[in-house]
């Protein structure tokens, strides 16, 4: 299993130029190589490897008065970009055939110098780590590293990054085995209901707070980015107006980041089974309730979920968009109906119980996600249904005239939720 593990770097003087003339290559390789293909393929020529753009883009280029700047970095982040070119590529190809899973890859594009982000990475080759705590990069020199955590493993990589507030980080790339980082089995099982009043509803009855990160920002970000639009453009005024909203922007992203990897970490140590809504993100975040939507990072939430399940040996189940939620009665299978947003609390008529609009949801969740986790399972087992109409969730229903097919076993009623406070926990 690969991990990341960043750390902030704090170049001096001297190694900020050094670094800021590496990115500058490594853009400048990879748009020479894009052209390259480009004009090869306009010209109906054939595909021109990965090789021979090494020696036109890199070795040949370096002879040339245009490009003799080339041989003052290094050569191996010069050449990890023309790989990361090719996997680009190679991406597009697998996303337009169907090998690769999710949204549509598009072609590779052009960097541009006023791309806020930079980055180049060194191979296992190209750095080395210093017995005094420094980091050793070709052609850059040691550079002083803040070391949050230790290492578990000597790093393959290391990918030195500049994001738009100035701000150097270190990314490691470590091999471990999975052997070792399986949790003792846990006997609790939860389901989660993701909203914006509460970022998490679970199934226990706790609620977790939304921080809304962006919002408690916002009228600093609003003040700075007056400012930043009175500046004249081009002046150095004008970029230190600039690098003060991207650092508020970082402080949004960090603290973001910060409580995600806090409360899925929490979650998936305290449960074996964790079951989860499939939201349709990017369809939500183009509606009225987009800026909330993105300040809450679900899709972010459900990947850390599904990397920490398989690293720690927990089960992640995702329930489909489609399956009805917030309309079931957790006790009777009592189908309510379209039910208002506004309308957070509602009565079986069936049953009579009464109930939370998000409790309900997530107790539905977790009901369908143990039975699909249990179809799941006959069917490795040989049962014969197809494993795809499982992983849908359709097994039950694609021959369902409309009638309920909820199990008659009611499920207990909660205790009223109480407050969960995500960042004392």
């Amino acid at each position: 299993m690969r991990l990341r593990y960043n750390y902030r770097l704090y170049p001096d003087a001297f190694q900020r130029q050094a670094l800021a003339r590496l990115f500058g290559c490594v853009r400048v390789v990879w748009n020479d190589a894009l052209a390259m293909r480009k004009a090869a393929r306009k010209a109906r020529l054939p595909w021109i490897g990965g090789g021979d753009l090494q020696k036109i883009c890199i070795t040949a280029a370096k002879r040339t008065p245009e490009r003799e700047w080339l041989g003052e970095v290094s050569a191996v982040p010069l050449q990890q970009s023309l790989r990361d070119l090719d996997q680009a590529y190679q991406n597009f190809f697998d996303s337009v055939t169907g090998k690769r899973k999710g949204r549509r890859m598009g072609l590779p594009v052009f960097k541009s110098r006023r791309d806020r982000r930079q980055s180049a990475r060194f191979a296992r080759n190209a750095f080395s780590l210093g017995g005094d705590g420094t980091l050793r990069l070709a052609k850059i020199g040691k550079v002083e590293v803040r070391w949050s955590r230790e290492l578990p493993a000597a790093p393959s990589s290391v990918t030195v990054v500049q994001d738009a507030a100035g701000r150097f980080f270190a990314s490691f790339v470590i091999e471990v085995e999975e052997a070792g980082q399986v949790l003792p089995e846990a006997e609790a099982e939860i389901g989660i209901d993701l909203g914006l009043t509460h970022y998490a509803v679970l199934s226990d009855g706790a609620k977790i707070a939304n921080p809304r990160w962006l919002r408690r920002r916002a009228r600093r970000l609003a003040r700075l980015q007056r400012a930043l639009s009175r500046k004249q453009k081009g002046s150095k005024n004008r970029e230190k107006a600039r690098i003060a909203v991207a650092r508020q922007h970082a402080k949004v992203s960090d603290a973001r980041r910060d409580f995600l990897h806090q409360t899925s970490t929490s979650i998936i140590r305290d449960n074996q089974v964790v079951a989860i809504e499939d939201l349709a993100v990017r369809g939500l975040a183009r509606g009225r309730l987009a800026k909330s939507v993105s300040d809450a990072s679900w899709g972010a939430f459900r990947t850390l979920l599904g990397g920490k399940a398989a690293r720690y040996g927990r089960t992640v189940i995702t329930v489909g968009r489609w399956f009805p939620s917030s309309q079931l009665c957790p006790c009777c299978g009592w189908r309510n109906g379209k039910v208002p947003v506004e309308v957070r609390e509602w009565d079986c008529p069936s049953c009579g119980e009464h109930h939370d609009r998000d409790l309900a949801a997530a107790l539905n969740i977790l009901a369908e996600g143990l039975r699909l986790r249990g179809q799941a399972e006959a069917a490795s087992a040989g049962g014969g249904q197809d494993k795809e109409m499982v992983a849908a969730g359709l097994a039950d229903t694609r021959n369902d005239c409309g009638g309920r097919v909820r199990p008659g076993e009611a499920i207990p009623t909660l205790a009223p939720p109480a407050t969960y406070d995500a960042h004392a926990a």
